[in-house]
Protein backbone atom coordinates (compact mmCIF):
# COMPACT_ATOMS: atom_id res chain seq x y z
CA UNK A 1 0.00 0.00 0.00
CA UNK A 2 1.46 3.57 -1.15
CA UNK A 3 1.56 6.26 1.78
CA UNK A 4 -1.26 8.37 -0.73
CA UNK A 5 -3.34 5.44 -0.12
CA UNK A 6 -2.52 5.13 3.62
CA UNK A 7 -3.00 8.84 4.20
CA UNK A 8 -6.42 8.85 2.23
CA UNK A 9 -7.66 5.79 5.20
CA UNK A 10 -6.46 8.00 7.49
CA UNK A 11 -8.54 10.91 6.68
CA UNK A 12 -11.10 8.57 6.19
CA UNK A 13 -11.38 7.13 9.38
CA UNK A 14 -11.32 10.68 11.23
CA UNK A 15 -13.54 12.39 9.22
CA UNK A 16 -15.89 9.95 9.69
CA UNK A 17 -15.86 9.44 13.48
CA UNK A 18 -18.68 11.08 15.11
CA UNK A 19 -17.25 10.52 18.23
CA UNK A 20 -13.32 10.58 19.92
CA UNK A 21 -11.90 8.51 22.74
CA UNK A 22 -9.14 9.93 23.66
CA UNK A 23 -7.14 7.70 26.44
CA UNK A 24 -3.89 8.72 28.17
CA UNK A 25 -1.61 6.86 30.40
CA UNK A 26 0.04 7.25 33.46
CA UNK A 27 3.43 7.96 32.04
CA UNK A 28 2.20 10.76 29.83
CA UNK A 29 0.73 12.82 32.70
CA UNK A 30 3.28 12.33 35.11
CA UNK A 31 6.76 13.24 35.08
CA UNK A 32 10.18 11.16 36.13
CA UNK A 33 9.23 11.79 39.76
CA UNK A 34 5.70 10.53 39.77
CA UNK A 35 4.39 13.88 40.16
CA UNK A 36 1.08 15.33 37.98
CA UNK A 37 2.27 17.09 34.62
CA UNK A 38 0.03 19.91 34.36
CA UNK A 39 1.62 21.66 31.80
CA UNK A 40 0.65 18.34 30.13
CA UNK A 41 -2.79 18.38 31.05
CA UNK A 42 -3.03 21.95 29.69
CA UNK A 43 -1.72 20.29 26.25
CA UNK A 44 -4.28 17.83 26.30
CA UNK A 45 -7.22 19.63 27.32
CA UNK A 46 -6.20 22.30 24.31
CA UNK A 47 -6.56 19.28 21.87
CA UNK A 48 -9.93 17.63 23.34
CA UNK A 49 -11.66 21.35 23.00
CA UNK A 50 -10.73 21.40 19.41
CA UNK A 51 -11.71 18.20 18.74
CA UNK A 52 -15.39 18.77 20.33
CA UNK A 53 -15.22 22.28 18.65
CA UNK A 54 -15.71 19.67 15.53
CA UNK A 55 -19.42 18.85 17.10
CA UNK A 56 -17.99 15.10 18.01
CA UNK A 57 -18.76 14.35 21.14
CA UNK A 58 -15.18 13.88 23.04
CA UNK A 59 -14.81 11.47 26.04
CA UNK A 60 -11.12 11.47 27.98
CA UNK A 61 -10.33 8.07 29.55
CA UNK A 62 -7.81 8.96 31.80
CA UNK A 63 -5.06 7.59 34.21
CA UNK A 64 -3.48 9.20 36.44
CA UNK A 65 -5.00 9.04 39.78
CA UNK A 66 -2.88 6.42 41.33
CA UNK A 67 0.32 8.63 40.40
CA UNK A 68 -1.07 11.78 41.54
CA UNK A 69 -1.74 10.59 44.80
CA UNK A 70 1.78 9.24 44.91
CA UNK A 71 3.31 12.61 44.04
CA UNK A 72 0.98 14.74 47.03
CA UNK A 73 1.92 12.56 49.24
CA UNK A 74 5.45 12.06 48.41
CA UNK A 75 5.52 8.35 47.63
CA UNK A 76 8.43 6.96 45.65
CA UNK A 77 6.60 3.61 44.65
CA UNK A 78 3.30 2.21 43.90
CA UNK A 79 1.53 0.54 47.41
CA UNK A 80 1.30 -2.44 47.33
CA UNK A 81 -1.71 -3.04 49.59
CA UNK A 82 -5.13 -3.13 47.93
CA UNK A 83 -6.56 -0.27 50.87
CA UNK A 84 -3.65 1.91 50.97
CA UNK A 85 -3.85 1.84 46.92
CA UNK A 86 -7.31 2.62 46.70
CA UNK A 87 -6.62 5.33 49.85
CA UNK A 88 -3.56 7.11 47.61
CA UNK A 89 -6.17 6.93 44.55
CA UNK A 90 -8.72 8.72 45.89
CA UNK A 91 -6.46 11.15 46.89
CA UNK A 92 -4.91 11.59 43.73
CA UNK A 93 -8.22 11.57 41.92
CA UNK A 94 -9.49 14.95 43.46
CA UNK A 95 -6.16 16.20 42.11
CA UNK A 96 -6.59 14.93 38.64
CA UNK A 97 -10.06 16.40 37.97
CA UNK A 98 -9.20 19.82 39.44
CA UNK A 99 -6.27 19.49 37.25
CA UNK A 100 -8.61 18.77 33.83
CA UNK A 101 -11.41 21.55 35.20
CA UNK A 102 -8.72 23.69 35.44
CA UNK A 103 -7.44 23.38 31.72
CA UNK A 104 -10.69 22.87 30.22
CA UNK A 105 -12.08 26.09 31.88
CA UNK A 106 -9.41 27.88 30.45
CA UNK A 107 -10.97 27.10 26.48
CA UNK A 108 -14.58 27.77 27.96
CA UNK A 109 -15.71 24.31 28.64
CA UNK A 110 -16.18 22.40 31.65
CA UNK A 111 -14.94 18.68 33.09
CA UNK A 112 -17.72 15.78 33.80
CA UNK A 113 -16.05 13.39 36.31
CA UNK A 114 -17.59 10.47 35.38
CA UNK A 115 -16.09 7.09 37.50
CA UNK A 116 -16.84 3.37 36.70
CA UNK A 117 -16.43 0.24 37.87
CA UNK A 118 -16.45 -2.87 35.89
CA UNK A 119 -19.95 -3.57 37.63
CA UNK A 120 -21.34 -0.58 35.82
CA UNK A 121 -21.16 -2.23 32.38
CA UNK A 122 -21.54 -5.66 32.53
CA UNK A 123 -25.23 -5.27 33.08
CA UNK A 124 -26.82 -4.38 30.26
CA UNK A 125 -28.77 -1.54 31.89
CA UNK A 126 -26.42 -0.34 33.62
CA UNK A 127 -24.54 -0.02 30.33
CA UNK A 128 -27.48 2.18 28.53
CA UNK A 129 -27.50 4.45 31.71
CA UNK A 130 -23.78 4.98 31.06
CA UNK A 131 -23.91 5.40 27.66
CA UNK A 132 -27.18 8.16 28.01
CA UNK A 133 -25.01 9.77 30.63
CA UNK A 134 -22.14 10.42 28.44
CA UNK A 135 -24.31 11.68 25.65
CA UNK A 136 -26.52 14.42 27.91
CA UNK A 137 -22.99 15.34 29.36
CA UNK A 138 -21.83 15.84 25.59
CA UNK A 139 -25.22 17.82 25.33
CA UNK A 140 -24.51 20.36 28.00
CA UNK A 141 -21.05 21.24 25.87
CA UNK A 142 -18.82 19.65 28.76
CA UNK A 143 -16.10 16.98 28.18
CA UNK A 144 -16.32 13.66 30.02
CA UNK A 145 -13.07 12.51 31.86
CA UNK A 146 -13.48 8.69 32.61
CA UNK A 147 -11.60 6.58 35.09
CA UNK A 148 -11.74 3.60 37.02
CA UNK A 149 -13.10 3.68 40.03
CA UNK A 150 -9.96 3.13 42.02
CA UNK A 151 -11.25 3.89 45.18
CA UNK A 152 -13.38 1.24 45.48
CA UNK A 153 -12.55 -0.96 42.74
CA UNK A 154 -11.73 -4.47 44.47
CA UNK A 155 -9.45 -6.81 41.98
CA UNK A 156 -10.19 -10.10 44.51
CA UNK A 157 -14.13 -9.18 43.61
CA UNK A 158 -13.66 -9.10 39.98
CA UNK A 159 -14.98 -5.29 39.33
CA UNK A 160 -11.76 -4.11 37.80
CA UNK A 161 -11.32 -3.64 34.07
CA UNK A 162 -7.87 -4.33 34.61
CA UNK A 163 -6.56 -1.72 32.96
CA UNK A 164 -7.49 1.58 31.42
CA UNK A 165 -6.61 0.71 28.16
CA UNK A 166 -9.28 -1.86 28.10
CA UNK A 167 -11.92 0.42 29.85
CA UNK A 168 -11.65 3.46 26.92
CA UNK A 169 -12.32 0.39 24.69
CA UNK A 170 -14.85 -0.73 26.49
CA UNK A 171 -15.93 3.29 26.65
CA UNK A 172 -15.92 3.38 23.03
CA UNK A 173 -17.79 0.78 22.59
CA UNK A 174 -20.45 2.81 24.14
CA UNK A 175 -20.54 5.07 21.26
CA UNK A 176 -21.39 5.17 17.66
CA UNK A 177 -18.73 6.00 15.04
CA UNK A 178 -16.41 6.41 17.82
CA UNK A 179 -12.57 6.65 16.96
CA UNK A 180 -10.39 5.69 19.63
CA UNK A 181 -7.12 7.41 20.62
CA UNK A 182 -4.91 5.40 22.64
CA UNK A 183 -1.95 8.05 23.86
CA UNK A 184 1.33 6.31 25.14
CA UNK A 185 4.99 6.84 25.71
CA UNK A 186 6.00 5.54 22.77
CA UNK A 187 5.53 6.61 18.81
CA UNK A 188 2.89 3.66 18.10
CA UNK A 189 3.42 0.22 17.17
CA UNK A 190 7.13 -1.10 15.91
CA UNK A 191 8.21 -3.61 13.55
CA UNK A 192 10.82 -4.53 16.81
CA UNK A 193 11.57 -2.67 19.86
CA UNK A 194 11.26 0.87 19.58
CA UNK A 195 14.80 1.54 21.04
CA UNK A 196 16.48 -0.61 18.63
CA UNK A 197 18.58 0.40 15.84
CA UNK A 198 16.16 -0.47 12.91
CA UNK A 199 12.97 -0.64 14.36
CA UNK A 200 10.31 1.34 12.17
CA UNK A 201 6.86 2.42 13.40
CA UNK A 202 4.24 0.85 11.51
CA UNK A 203 1.89 3.47 9.63
CA UNK A 204 -1.09 1.72 9.25
CA UNK A 205 -2.36 -1.97 9.84
CA UNK A 206 -5.48 -2.85 8.62
CA UNK A 207 -5.84 -6.36 10.68
CA UNK A 208 -5.03 -7.01 13.61
CA UNK A 209 -4.27 -10.68 13.70
CA UNK A 210 -1.77 -12.80 15.69
CA UNK A 211 1.77 -11.50 13.62
CA UNK A 212 0.73 -8.10 14.55
CA UNK A 213 -0.03 -9.08 18.45
CA UNK A 214 3.73 -11.07 18.59
CA UNK A 215 4.85 -7.02 18.26
CA UNK A 216 3.95 -6.45 21.58
CA UNK A 217 6.61 -5.30 23.54
CA UNK A 218 5.63 -4.82 27.90
CA UNK A 219 8.28 -2.39 29.70
CA UNK A 220 5.95 -1.92 32.79
CA UNK A 221 6.79 0.99 35.23
CA UNK A 222 5.86 1.03 39.09
CA UNK A 223 3.04 3.71 38.39
CA UNK A 224 1.41 2.32 35.22
CA UNK A 225 -0.32 -1.12 34.54
CA UNK A 226 -1.18 -1.08 30.88
CA UNK A 227 1.78 -2.24 28.03
CA UNK A 228 1.90 -2.53 24.37
CA UNK A 229 -0.01 -5.57 24.72
CA UNK A 230 -2.56 -4.41 26.57
CA UNK A 231 -2.61 -1.64 24.13
CA UNK A 232 -3.35 -3.89 21.43
CA UNK A 233 -5.99 -5.81 23.46
CA UNK A 234 -7.78 -2.70 23.63
CA UNK A 235 -7.23 -1.96 19.74
CA UNK A 236 -8.56 -5.90 19.02
CA UNK A 237 -12.09 -4.97 20.82
CA UNK A 238 -12.69 -1.60 19.89
CA UNK A 239 -11.67 -2.96 16.14
CA UNK A 240 -14.19 -5.48 16.47
CA UNK A 241 -16.74 -2.65 17.41
CA UNK A 242 -16.57 -1.43 13.97
CA UNK A 243 -14.36 1.58 15.47
CA UNK A 244 -10.75 2.75 14.16
CA UNK A 245 -7.86 2.91 16.45
CA UNK A 246 -4.94 5.38 16.67
CA UNK A 247 -1.97 4.82 18.99
CA UNK A 248 0.09 7.61 19.53
CA UNK A 249 3.03 9.49 21.29
CA UNK A 250 1.24 11.61 24.02
CA UNK A 251 4.57 13.27 25.33
CA UNK A 252 4.40 15.37 22.02
CA UNK A 253 2.60 18.81 22.18
CA UNK A 254 -0.24 19.11 20.20
CA UNK A 255 -0.74 15.46 19.26
CA UNK A 256 -4.70 15.29 19.34
CA UNK A 257 -4.29 18.38 16.83
CA UNK A 258 -1.98 16.55 14.66
CA UNK A 259 -4.56 13.28 14.59
CA UNK A 260 -7.17 15.52 14.10
CA UNK A 261 -5.89 16.78 10.73
CA UNK A 262 -4.77 13.40 9.37
CA UNK A 263 -1.43 14.03 9.84
CA UNK A 264 0.77 10.57 10.01
CA UNK A 265 1.48 10.39 13.69
CA UNK A 266 0.88 7.20 15.40
CA UNK A 267 -0.22 3.92 13.92
CA UNK A 268 -3.89 3.80 13.05
CA UNK A 269 -5.61 0.39 13.17
CA UNK A 270 -8.59 -0.32 11.07
CA UNK A 271 -12.05 -1.44 12.16
CA UNK A 272 -12.74 -5.32 11.31
CA UNK A 273 -15.36 -6.25 8.80
CA UNK A 274 -17.48 -7.57 10.56
CA UNK A 275 -18.96 -5.06 13.24
CA UNK A 276 -21.01 -5.58 16.69
CA UNK A 277 -24.18 -3.23 17.38
CA UNK A 278 -26.32 -3.01 19.50
CA UNK A 279 -26.44 -6.21 22.40
CA UNK A 280 -24.09 -7.90 20.69
CA UNK A 281 -21.51 -5.20 21.00
CA UNK A 282 -22.06 -5.27 24.95
CA UNK A 283 -22.33 -9.17 24.93
CA UNK A 284 -18.68 -9.07 23.62
CA UNK A 285 -17.29 -6.47 25.45
CA UNK A 286 -18.93 -5.41 28.60
CA UNK A 287 -21.50 -8.30 29.76
CA UNK A 288 -20.82 -10.56 32.90
CA UNK A 289 -19.79 -14.54 31.99
CA UNK A 290 -22.29 -16.46 34.46
CA UNK A 291 -21.16 -20.03 32.74
CA UNK A 292 -20.25 -22.31 29.91
CA UNK A 293 -21.25 -24.48 27.13
CA UNK A 294 -18.69 -26.72 26.03
CA UNK A 295 -19.56 -28.21 22.47
CA UNK A 296 -18.63 -30.86 20.19
CA UNK A 297 -16.91 -30.34 16.90
CA UNK A 298 -19.85 -30.52 14.74
CA UNK A 299 -21.40 -27.49 16.38
CA UNK A 300 -18.11 -26.19 17.06
CA UNK A 301 -17.68 -26.12 13.28
CA UNK A 302 -21.44 -24.54 12.89
CA UNK A 303 -20.74 -22.07 14.84
CA UNK A 304 -17.80 -20.89 12.83
CA UNK A 305 -18.22 -21.64 9.66
CA UNK A 306 -22.01 -21.07 9.23
CA UNK A 307 -22.80 -18.51 12.43
CA UNK A 308 -25.75 -21.06 13.14
CA UNK A 309 -27.52 -21.09 16.46
CA UNK A 310 -26.41 -22.92 19.21
CA UNK A 311 -29.03 -26.30 19.67
CA UNK A 312 -29.19 -28.32 22.40
CA UNK A 313 -27.88 -31.48 20.60
CA UNK A 314 -24.61 -29.96 20.31
CA UNK A 315 -24.02 -29.42 23.98
CA UNK A 316 -21.94 -31.84 25.49
CA UNK A 317 -21.15 -30.68 29.22
CA UNK A 318 -22.74 -27.06 31.30
CA UNK A 319 -20.61 -25.42 33.73
CA UNK A 320 -21.77 -23.11 36.21
CA UNK A 321 -25.28 -22.18 37.66
CA UNK A 322 -27.48 -19.30 36.10
CA UNK A 323 -31.06 -18.12 34.66
CA UNK A 324 -32.16 -17.63 31.69
CA UNK A 325 -30.61 -14.45 29.97
CA UNK A 326 -27.41 -15.13 31.28
CA UNK A 327 -24.31 -14.34 29.19
CA UNK A 328 -22.42 -17.52 28.55
CA UNK A 329 -19.30 -18.81 26.63
CA UNK A 330 -19.42 -21.62 24.41
CA UNK A 331 -16.08 -23.52 23.88
CA UNK A 332 -14.61 -26.17 22.08
CA UNK A 333 -13.71 -29.37 23.71
CA UNK A 334 -10.30 -28.46 23.42
CA UNK A 335 -11.24 -25.64 25.66
CA UNK A 336 -11.01 -22.49 22.70
CA UNK A 337 -13.66 -20.00 23.06
CA UNK A 338 -15.90 -20.10 20.00
CA UNK A 339 -18.70 -17.54 20.80
CA UNK A 340 -20.84 -15.94 23.93
CA UNK A 341 -24.38 -15.21 24.18
CA UNK A 342 -27.24 -14.90 26.00
CA UNK A 343 -28.63 -18.39 27.18
CA UNK A 344 -32.29 -19.06 26.25
CA UNK A 345 -32.47 -21.60 29.21
CA UNK A 346 -31.35 -21.91 32.82
CA UNK A 347 -28.12 -23.91 33.59
CA UNK A 348 -30.00 -26.77 35.07
CA UNK A 349 -32.10 -27.17 32.32
CA UNK A 350 -29.44 -26.95 29.65
CA UNK A 351 -28.56 -30.04 31.71
CA UNK A 352 -31.51 -31.63 30.85
CA UNK A 353 -31.62 -31.05 27.12
CA UNK A 354 -27.85 -31.76 26.31
CA UNK A 355 -27.14 -34.11 23.48
CA UNK A 356 -30.60 -34.32 22.84
CA UNK A 357 -32.47 -32.61 19.42
CA UNK A 358 -34.68 -29.83 19.63
CA UNK A 359 -38.28 -31.84 19.27
CA UNK A 360 -37.60 -33.85 22.34
CA UNK A 361 -36.85 -30.37 24.85
CA UNK A 362 -40.88 -29.88 25.64
CA UNK A 363 -41.40 -33.96 26.53
CA UNK A 364 -38.12 -33.67 29.03
CA UNK A 365 -38.87 -29.91 30.32
CA UNK A 366 -42.92 -29.67 29.64
CA UNK A 367 -42.13 -26.86 27.57
CA UNK A 368 -40.12 -25.55 24.48
CA UNK A 369 -40.32 -21.80 24.29
CA UNK A 370 -37.18 -21.99 22.00
CA UNK A 371 -35.99 -24.24 19.69
CA UNK A 372 -32.32 -23.12 20.36
CA UNK A 373 -30.58 -22.81 23.60
CA UNK A 374 -28.49 -19.77 21.98
CA UNK A 375 -29.63 -17.68 19.19
CA UNK A 376 -27.43 -16.72 16.56
CA UNK A 377 -29.01 -12.90 17.04
CA UNK A 378 -27.74 -12.88 20.42
CA UNK A 379 -24.27 -14.31 20.05
CA UNK A 380 -20.86 -12.59 18.95
CA UNK A 381 -18.34 -14.71 17.50
CA UNK A 382 -14.69 -14.57 19.07
CA UNK A 383 -12.26 -13.39 16.78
Amino acid sequence: MTDSDSSQLRHAAIEGARCVVVKVGTRVLTDPQGKLDRRRIESLANGLCQIADTGRQTVMVSSGAVGAGMGKLNLDRRPTDLAKLQAVAAVGQADLIQAYEKALAGCGRHAAQVLLTRNDLRRRDGYLHVRNALASIHELGAVAIVNENDSVAVAELMTTFGDNDRLAAQVAGLLDQALLIILSDVDGLYDGPPDAPGSRRIDLVQSLDDKILGLAQDHRSTLSKGGMASKLSAAKLATAHGHAVIIGPGRVDGVLEQILRGDSIGTLFLPGQRNLRGRRRWISGSAEIEGQLIVDAGAARALRENGRSLLAIGIQEVRGKFNAGAVVTIKDQEGNEIARGLCNYPSKEVDRIKGKISDMITGILGHRPYDSVVHRDNMTLRI
